[in-house]
């Protein structure tokens, strides 16, 4: 079956927020086996709106539209797709009493135009939203299904996975099955030319390939009858690319981030971490401190932004910054050795660099990082010339220091 999603809202065409629920939207399709061939971006009027869900509906058989079922005057999505579909709006009494309960219980001030939201098209199927006071909407006719959500992601997301989803499966003519590998430390190109005769001989299960910062995904799937049979043809795949690529896959859970996996690689081998950063600000502890868990195995982070602060808080000699400068493999081998006896950490991680965009010179440009990592009878310097912008160069120094700390686990894990 072909489904088509379309994004409602001014604030989305003139660069106000970005559309991440069409790629919510799409991916999730994308594992029911629904094709989607077009997505579309309409603003809050109601001509323009009317013609885009016509065309829609008119080449495919589910149009899934998200945003403008709020309470203004300008939220027009339900009632242009109700006038498309030619059907009249009613109270619904149920939808009416969860708006009245989710503003009393916040203490908000109901006025007459929240009742707008409680109006849905006759013989719909009316989706309860737990997390807002816009109802989802499901309209059927002559084979057609139009489904209605909210606009924003934390209404539209919940919905979509409670709901919405069961409600497709029975639509989905197969079961797919998927399974993402993840790797890390191998540059896209490379993994490509180390599965290529897999991927031009495949035919079902295929492989797609998604490239992240430091990272690179396989997401393998496999269409059958049933989610016995797909399991049984990824397998085999699966098994194939971990015997390629060894322990630089990280995980097969779609679900586990790379600093989730070091997370639980920490806790797992009973050792603990600290970070000293520069350049990156905090941004490694960041990522580190959001994985539920890293309260066991996460010391201490220090942030060193200045000079003052690397001798002060984790002990980098005068000396050596005086004579090799901030960003040097000297610097960061000594910032490791410091977080490491501040903190009284088992693994240390230290990263110092010039992210741009001034700064640089012609011995040391903008992007040149080192990142070091390790005990205190081992500590490894990695030397890197970033390229783009101050975020991209911030970002890609984390990612690295990630990699760098997954490294030195797998090697200490059994001492």
């Amino acid at each position: 079956m072909v489904v088509e999603i379309v994004c409602v809202g001014t604030e989305i065409l003139m660069g106000n927020i970005v559309n991440t629920n069409a790629a919510y939207l799409a991916e999730k399709c994308a594992g029911l086996g629904l094709s989607c061939y077009y997505q579309s971006v309409v603003g809050d009027n109601h001509d323009r709106l009317c013609e885009i869900i016509k065309t829609a509906a008119s080449r495919s058989d589910i149009v899934i539209l998200s945003g403008g079922l709020g309470p203004t005057q300008d939220d027009l999505t339900k009632e242009t797709a109700a006038e498309v579909f030619d059907k009249k709006l009613y109270m619904h009494e149920e939808a009416k009493e969860a708006i009245c309960a989710y503003m009393t219980k916040r203490g908000l001030t109901i006025t007459e135009n929240n009742w707008k939201q409680a109006m849905v098209p006759e013989d719909c199927i009316v989706v309860m939203n737990a997390n807002g006071t816009a109802p989802g909407i499901i309209m059927e006719k002559d084979g057609k299904h139009i489904i209605l959500l909210p606009g924003p992601p934390g209404e539209l997301i919940p919905m979509f996975e409670n709901d919405i989803l069961p409600y497709l499966k029975k639509m989905a003519p197969d079961v797919l099955h998927s399974v993402m590998v993840k790797i890390c430390g191998v540059g896209e190109s490379i993994v490509e030319d180390q599965i290529k005769d897999m991927i031009d001989a495949q035919t079902n299960p295929t492989i797609a390939t998604y490239a992240k910062t430091g990272e690179v995904h396989l997401r393998v799937t496999a269409k059958a009858e049933n989610e016995k049979e797909a399991e049984k043809l990824v397998k085999p795949v699966v098994k194939e690319i971990k015997k390629r690529f060894g322990d630089t896959v990280y995980t097969t859970d779609e679900n586990t981030s790379l600093e989730a996996a070091i997370i639980n690689m920490l806790s797992k081998h009973k050792l603990t971490v600290s970070a000293a950063e520069s350049c990156t600000g905090g941004l490694l502890s960041a990522r580190l401190i959001n994985v539920p868990g890293a309260s066991d195995v996460y010391q201490a982070g220090f942030v060193t932004y200045a000079n003052k602060a690397k001798h002060k808080l984790i002990g980098v000699k005068k000396e050596t910054l005086y004579k090799y400068g901030a960003v040097s493999k000297e610097t960061a081998k000594e910032m490791v050795k410091g977080a490491l006896k501040a903190s009284g950490a088992d693994i240390a991680v230290a990263v110092t660099g010039i992210a741009g965009p001034g700064g640089g010179t012609k011995e040391k440009p903008v992007g040149l990082v080192y990142i070091a990592c390790g005990r205190k009878h081992k500590i490894t310097v990695k030397k890197f010339q970033f390229s783009g912008n101050r975020a991209k160069i911030r970002e890609s120094s984390v990612a690295n220091a990630l990699i760098m700390l997954r490294e030195v686990i797998m090697q200490n894990r059994i001492d």
